[in-house]
C-alpha cells in the first residue's frame, strides 16, 4: 500500500469515526459524545506505540506487503473480540470494586514511565518471545513461509508455518497493549458502550494507519515519548480520584492533544533540522 493510499484509507477511518461520534451526540448527549471522542482519542494515539512494535517484528521476521495484511486483518479480528471480553470484564469488576480504578492509575503512571524511559531494541529476536514458543510446544513450527498459509501438512501431519506464531505474537502484544489502553479510558469513562465503540473504531483504523506509519515511521521519532506522557496523564487523572479530585473531559482532551501535538511537531523539527531536543 502507498503513502498516499495509506494516508486516505486512514482519513476515512477517522471521518468514520466522527460520523458515528455527531450520531451519539444527537442521540446519546453532549456527555457521551465528548467521552466517545475522549476514548477514541486515547485509543488511537496509545495505538501508535503498538504499530511500532508491529512494524518491528514484521521486520523481524522479513514479512512485506500481502503477508503482513493478512497478519494484520486476523489480528485486527481477534482484538475486536478480545477487547470486548476485556471492557465487559473490566467495567463488572469497576462496578463491583470501584478502588480498582486507583490501581489502574497506579498501572499507568508505572507503564508510562517505563515506556518514556525504555528503549526499543529493534534486533530482538522475537522466535524466543513466550508467545512464540507457547505455539511451539502444540505444533512443530517450520522455518520458512508456504504462501500465505498459518498451516501445512507434512507426512501427514500439521505442521506450522511462521505465520501462525506470528500472529499469534501480535496478538498477545496486543493483549499486553489493552492492559495500558483500556484502563486509560477507563480514566474518560467507564460507560460499556462507549469505552467499546470508541475503542473498536480506532482499531479498524490501525491497518491503514500501520502502512502509513511503515512509510513515515522514521519521522516521528518522539511520537513515543508522546504516549508516554499520555499514560502518565491518565494514571494521574485516575490515580487522583481517591482524592476526590476530578479533571474534566474537555480538558483532559485539550492536555492529550497538546501532548500528542507537541510530540509531533518536536519530530517534525528534529527531522528539519538534524539535531535532538
Amino acid at each position: 500500500m502507498d503513502t498516499r493510499k495509506a494516508l486516505r484509507n486512514t482519513l476515512t477511518w477517522i471521518t468514520l469515526a466522527m460520523i458515528f461520534n455527531i450520531g451519539i451526540y444527537f442521540f446519546m448527549g453532549k456527555q457521551n459524545a465528548l467521552e466517545f471522542l475522549g476514548g477514541y482519542v486515547i485509543e488511537l494515539s496509545l495505538s501508535l506505540d503498538n504499530l511500532f512494535l508491529f512494524l518491528i517484528i514484521f521486520q523481524n521476521f522479513f514479512l512485506k506487503g500481502a503477508l503482513q495484511k493478512k497478519i494484520l486483518n486476523y489480528g485486527i479480528l481477534g482484538a475486536v473480540i478480545l477487547r470486548l471480553i476485556f471492557i465487559l470484564l473490566g467495567v463488572a469488576v469497576i462496578d463491583r470494586f470501584h478502588f480498582i480504578l486507583y490501581f489502574f492509575g497506579l498501572l499507568l503512571i508505572i507503564s508510562g514511565a517505563k515506556m518514556f524511559f525504555e528503549k526499543e531494541d529493534e534486533n530482538k529476536d522475537y522466535k524466543n518471545s513466550f508467545f512464540f514458543r507457547v505455539v511451539g510446544k502444540f505444533i512443530p513450527i517450520e522455518k520458512e513461509t508456504s504462501g500465505d498459509k498459518f498451516l501445512i501438512r507434512k507426512k501427514g501431519k500439521l505442521h506450522a508455518t511462521p505465520l501462525l506464531p506470528i500472529l499469534v505474537l501480535i496478538e498477545g502484544s496486543d493483549l499486553l497493549f489493552a492492559v495500558d489502553s483500556i484502563p486509560a479510558i477507563f480514566s474518560i469513562t467507564t460507560n460499556a458502550f462507549i469505552v467499546y465503540t470508541s475503542n473498536i473504531f480506532a482499531i479498524l483504523g490501525l491497518r491503514s494507519m500501520y502502512f502509513l506509519l511503515e512509510k513515515l515511521h522514521d519521522k516521528f521519532q518522539y511520537v513515543k515519548f508522546g504516549v508516554a506522557l499520555i499514560l502518565i496523564f491518565t494514571g494521574i487523572k485516575l490515580a487522583i480520584l481517591f482524592f476526590h479530585i476530578e479533571i474534566s473531559i474537555i480538558l483532559s482532551l485539550t492536555i492529550i492533544f497538546v501532548i500528542l501535538a507537541l510530540s509531533i511537531i518536536f519530530s517534525m523539527l528534529k527531522n528539519k533540522n538534524g539535531e535532538s531536543y
